[in-house]
C-alpha cells in the first residue's frame, strides 16, 4: 500500500519549533529541508565550495518538513494535529499531502544526509558513504531507516557532546528512547564497555541493532522494545534520554533505580519553552552540572542529589 507524505512549508526561522511539533505525529523520523546556511554547512563538512545548482536555487527563507504516514494510520488526524499546533505556536504554514511508494520515501531523504563531525572525537557517516575521510575521528556509520537519530538534529548533537565529555572507558550506558541507536553505539565507540537501548517502537529497535552490527558494536550494544525503563535491569554509569520534556519528567521519577551514586544522567529533546518545567521537575532528585543549548533546544547533564542524615534529619 502507498504511504502518505505530508509536506509542511514554513519560514526557516520557525524550523526548530515546527520540527518539534512534527515529531509528535509519528514515532519514527522526519526529514527537513533547510537551506538557510547551505554554503557554511557544505564548507564545514565537505571542505568544498562546489554546490549543486538545484540546491543553490532553493529558497533560503523557507524550510520544508516531510512526514510519512503509515497506511494503517489516520492521515486526516495527523494533518488536523499539525494545523492546530502550528497555528497555536503562531507559525505561518502550508500543508500538502501526496501518496508515495514506500521505497521512494525510504530513499528520498538520503540526499539531505551528509557526513558530519560532532564534538572532538566523532564523525557521523551515512552508511551509504564509503570513502569518507575520518580525519582521525571515530566513525559511526548510521542508517536511521524509520528511526529518529542521524546526529543532524540539535538534540542528538547536544547528547553526543555531553557523552563525549562525561563518559569514561569501561562505563555502562543506558539509552532510553534509543531511536536509531546512535547514542548507544557512539558510547561504545567512545569507550563504553556495554550499552543498552530501549525504545517503544519496534522498527527503531530493529534499526538500532542493525546499526550496531554495521559498526561492529553488536557485542557491546543491544536494543529492546519497551516503554521507558520497563525492560531495564542493573546499574549504569551513564543514562541518556533524548526524548521530549514530558517523557523526561516521567522518567526522572524512577531512573535513579538504575544509577550509581556518581552516575551522570544526560537528557535532551527539550524545547526552550519547556526547559524551566524540566528543571523544576527534577530539582528535588538531581543537580544539574551542565546545561547546553543550540537552536532553541536544551540538554542537561545531571547527578543525583547527595543527602546525608544527621540525628534523624535528612539534609540536602
Amino acid at each position: 500500500m502507498d504511504w502518505t507524505e505530508i509536506k509542511i512549508e514554513i519560514s526557516a526561522k520557525d524550523v526548530d519549533t515546527a520540527s518539534a511539533i512534527a515529531n509528535m505525529t509519528v514515532p519514527y523520523g522526519i526529514y527537513i529541508e533547510d537551506y538557510s546556511a547551505l554554503e557554511d554547512e557544505v564548507l564545514e563538512i565537505a571542505h568544498i565550495d562546489l554546490i549543486d545548482e538545484d540546491l543553490l536555487a532553493q529558497d533560503r527563507d523557507k524550510a520544508k518538513i516531510h512526514i510519512y504516514i503509515d497506511p494503517e494510520d489516520n492521515v486526516d488526524e495527523a494533518v488536523i494535529f499539525l494545523r492546530e499546533h502550528l497555528t497555536a505556536a503562531g507559525i505561518s504554514h502550508t500543508i500538502d499531502r501526496n501518496d508515495v511508494k514506500e521505497d521512494d520515501w525510504l530513499n528520498n531523504w538520503r540526499k539531505f544526509f551528509q557526513p558530519m563531525k560532532v564534538g572532538e572525537k566523532l564523525l557521523i557517516n551515512p552508511s551509504w558513504y564509503e570513502d569518507t575521510d575520518p580525519e582521525g575521528r571515530a566513525v559511526l556509520n548510521i542508517d536511521p531507516g524509520l528511526a529518529f537519530g542521524t546526529g543532524k538534529h540539535e538534540t542528538t548533537r547536544l547528547c553526543l557532546e555531553l557523552l563525549e565529555k562525561y563518559l569514561k572507558d569501561g562505563d555502562r550506558v543506558l539509552d532510553v528512547g534509543c531511536g536509531s541507536g546512535i547514542l548507544g553505539i557512539a558510547s561504545v565507540l567512545l569507550g563504553a564497555s556495554y550499552a543498552f537501548g530501549v525504545d517503544i517502537d519496534e522498527m527503531a529497535v530493529k534499526t538500532a541493532n542493525e546499526n550496531a552490527a554495521v559498526n561492529k558494536a553488536d557485542d557491546k550494544f543491544v536494543a529492546v522494545c519497551g516503554d521507558l525503563t520497563e525492560k531495564v535491569e542493573g546499574k549504569y554509569n551513564i543514562v541518556v534520554a533524548n526524548i521530549v520534556a514530558d517523557a523526561i519528567i516521567l522518567l526522572s521519577e524512577s531512573v535513579s533505580e538504575f544509577m550509581n551514586a556518581d552516575s551522570v544522567y544526560i537528557v535532551s529533546g527539550i524545547i526552550d519553552v519547556r526547559a524551566d518545567d524540566v528543571k523544576e521537575a527534577v530539582s528535588d532528585r538531581f543537580t544539574i552540572i551542565e546545561e547546553k543549548t543550540d537552536g532553541g533546544w536544551y540538554a542537561f547533564a545531571m547527578k543525583l542529589r547527595q543527602h546525608r542524615t544527621i540525628r534523624g534529619a535528612r539534609l540536602a
